[in-house]
């Protein structure tokens, strides 16, 4: 005969009562409150002698061994040795020539005829400092471009080391919400054996256990996926196993809006870039137009034949009869106009993306507060109202794992909330142009522990 899937629904109210407290003197406290020494199971697991990194050392290892960020500065030494290249002068030259003299008439005397030349170009002084004035333009953009990688390249490990802190939190919280739902099971599998629950309720608690195995799975390989990301930014030179000392709850102070744009405006190394194009563009045509006349060429000449020695001193100038440079200056004003228009457009898009991105922090701000102060404690408290209904009887084990998954999806939203909030910051210092001093800054302490 089969077993009666609630044999205990005829008893007394009290009876229920006392076999809900026999089954918790077993199993003392509530879920939620035995499974939260599971969330330090991340820390456990990590060896005593591992070496840990703030945000500041991890930035300066990376600026230091970072190939991008070396070929660029690379680039600038480069750009360094065109002014000397610029300020060069031409050199003279030298002609020697020779032959031999014949007697047409009876009183020529025939014999060998030498002669040297020594000639020096006398370079115009405008189409020479023209020409020195773009060089050192050049410098300066290349000196910029530098200072572009390597700002982005801060931005670009601070979003790594965020995004690895998410993935840890999530790694961590899953593995909390596995020992809870473990716990769970047993309670379920005591029921089920008892005969006080259907089996499915079993079968639904093994398939939640799997889920939250993947879960955790998954979150601990982002996590790693994100320090590989870390290293590979290092060009390898990071520990094999290393931890980063950092939170979430990092909050550096940032000014206003119109401080920030005044700052994006003033230090955006994007903007100081263009800026020194201009002034390259600005020499390369005041270069063209000196290049009509690039300068006159001095001579000297010396010639010895068996009577005579004739000394000859002369001047030649090329004259723009046939080319103007027209078209050279004509090249030179259309690159000019269009740098300027480049740079007026990105001033113009530079503003309305600080205003994004002020608004984007604005709201993960708003997100964060809202789900630490309300509903993460609604969901928490949720949770502890259907484990006491479960086990009393009121309710059946779908309505714990839905206030499980409630408040896993609360938690998860909370820390996407946190990170989101980092990233619209590490964006506005970006596009202030803060980063220029963001390694030399010290990391601040973390606040309080991830949900």
């Amino acid at each position: 005969m089969p077993r009666p899937l609630r044999s205990w629904s005829g008893l007394p109210r009290l009876a229920l009562l006392t076999a809900a407290l026999a089954l918790g003197s077993t199993h003392p406290g509530p879920l939620w409150a035995q499974a939260a020494p599971q969330s330090p199971q991340r820390a456990d697991s990590t060896p005593a002698n591992t070496p840990v990194m703030d945000l500041q050392q991890l930035t300066r290892l990376v600026l230091e061994h970072n190939p991008e960020l070396q070929a660029a500065l690379q680039a600038r030494q480069t750009a360094a040795a065109g002014v000397t290249s610029a300020a060069a002068l031409p050199n003279p030259r030298v002609e020697l020539s020779g032959g031999h003299n014949s007697a047409r008439l009876p009183s020529a005397n025939p014999g060998q005829v030498q002669t040297w030349a020594l000639s020096q170009l006398i370079e115009n002084p405008a189409l020479r400092s023209a020409r020195q004035d773009a060089a050192r333009a050049g410098v300066r953009g290349s000196a910029e471009q530098a200072e572009i990688t390597r700002q982005a390249l801060i931005a670009q490990v601070q979003l790594r080391a965020y995004e690895a802190l998410l993935r840890q939190a999530e790694a961590a919280s899953a593995s909390e919400s596995l020992a809870l739902l473990e716990q769970v099971r047993e309670r379920v599998r005591l029921r089920v054996d008892s005969g006080e629950a259907p089996r499915y309720e079993i079968i639904k608690a093994d398939a939640e256990i799997i889920n939250a195995r993947q879960r955790q799975q998954s979150a601990a390989l982002q996590a790693e996926q994100a320090l590989l990301s870390l290293n590979r930014l290092a060009a390898g030179r990071l520990p094999e196993r290393w931890r980063l000392q950092a939170s979430l709850d990092d909050a550096p102070a940032l000014p206003g809006l119109s401080a920030l744009r005044a700052q994006a405006d003033e230090r955006n190394p994007e903007l100081r870039a263009l800026q020194a194009e201009i002034e390259r563009a600005q020499a390369r045509l005041a270069e063209a137009r000196a290049s009509r006349w690039p300068g006159l060429e001095l001579r000297y000449s010396q010639t010895r034949d068996p009577e005579i020695r004739q000394n000859q001193l002369g001047v030649s100038v090329q004259i723009p009869l046939l080319d103007t440079r027209s078209g050279p200056r004509a090249e030179a004003e259309s690159e000019l106009l269009r740098l300027q228009g480049r740079l007026d457009g990105r001033r113009a898009e530079l503003g309305q993306q600080v205003l994004l991105a002020w608004k984007s922090l604005e709201l993960a701000r708003g997100r964060t507060e809202a789900l630490s102060q309300g509903a993460v404690r609604e969901a928490e408290a949720a949770l502890r109202v259907a484990q006491a209904a479960y086990r009393y009887g009121e309710r059946g084990i779908l309505d714990v794992l839905d206030a499980q998954r409630v408040l896993r999806s609360v938690r998860a939203d909370l820390l996407d909330a946190r990170y989101q909030q980092q990233v619209a910051r590490i964006e506005l210092e970006l596009l202030a142009g803060r980063h220029g001093d963001a390694e030399l800054q010290p990391t601040p302490a973390p606040a309080a522990a991830q949900p």
